[in-house]
C-alpha cells in the first residue's frame, strides 16, 4: 500500500489532527505549528523504518559493537511557506539530512478562483537519494505535482516520499497517478473538495494559520 493514514489507527496523531481543525483552538499558532511539527515528527519516524540500512561498527566506553545505520540521508524539501511546521518536524528526526525549498503559491482571482505560480526552488543534488516532500494541506495535487516536477530536475531520487497533515481523496489519487512509485503519508484523508479546490472538512488556510494572514500582491 502506498498511501498510509497515520491516524487510521487511533493514536495521539488523531488528537493533533482535532486541533488543528477546532475552530477553537487552531488560532492558537505557537500550537498549530507544534501539532504539524508532532505530525511530521510521527511521519519521519514511521518513513525510517523504510530506508535502506548499513551496518556499521561503533565504540563504546566497554566494547566495539556492529550496528546498524541508515545508508544514505535523504534529501527532505517542502513548500513555502505554509510547509515550514511539517518540514520542521520531519527535520527533528532526520536530523542529518539535507534540505531544500520550493515557493509556490495560489494566484487567486476576484472570483477566488486560483492558479499555481512557483517562483522559486533551492535544492541540493538529489541523485541516488531518498527525496522527502513535506506539503501540509493536499488539495487538488496540482502545487505539489509542480513543486515535485522542478525537484526532479536535480536528480533521481531511490524513492519519494509524500507527507500531508491532511488529503483530499482526490488530491492523494492524483499524486497516486503522477507519481506510482511515490508513498504518500498522511494525517487524515477528508472526501470533499469544494468547488473552488479547498480541503472540507479541512482545517482552513495552514499558512496563515501558521503565520499570519498575508496579503496577497
Amino acid at each position: 500500500m502506498n498511501t498510509i493514514v497515520l491516524s487510521e489507527q487511533f493514536s495521539l496523531v488523531n488528537s493533533w489532527i482535532n486541533e488543528l481543525r477546532n475552530v477553537e483552538i487552531q488560532h492558537d499558532r505557537m500550537r498549530f505549528r507544534r501539532n504539524m511539527e508532532r505530525i511530521g515528527e510521527i511521519a519521519a519516524f514511521e518513513i525510517s523504518k523504510t530506508l535502506e540500512q548499513r551496518k556499521i561498527e561503533i565504540q563504546t566506553p566497554l566494547d566495539t559493537i556492529k550496528v546498524k545505520e541508515i545508508a544514505v540521508q535523504p534529501v527532505i524539501t517542502t513548500i513555502l511557506r505554509a510547509g515550514v511546521p511539517l518540514f520542521e518536524g520531519i527535520l527533528n528526526y532526520l536530523d542529518k539530512a539535507d534540505c531544500g525549498f520550493v515557493a509556490a503559491y495560489r494566484k487567486h482571482d476576484a472570483n477566488d478562483y486560483f492558479s499555481i505560480k512557483q517562483d522559486y526552488l533551492t535544492c541540493p543534488n538529489i541523485e541516488g537519494r531518498p527525496l522527502i516532500v513535506a506539503d501540509p494541506m493536499l488539495a487538488t495535487g496540482a502545487s505539489l505535482i509542480e513543486a515535485i516536477k522542478d525537484l526532479l530536475t536535480n536528480g533521481t531520487p531511490t524513492e519519494l516520499h509524500i507527507v500531508a497533515a491532511i488529503a483530499s481523496r482526490q488530491g492523494v489519487e492524483t499524486i497516486e497517478k503522477a507519481y506510482p512509485d511515490a508513498k504518500i503519508w498522511v494525517g487524515a484523508i477528508d472526501e470533499n473538495l469544494t468547488s473552488k479546490g479547498y480541503i472540507t472538512p479541512g482545517l482552513g488556510d495552514a499558512g496563515d494559520l501558521s503565520y499570519g494572514e498575508k496579503l496577497q500582491r
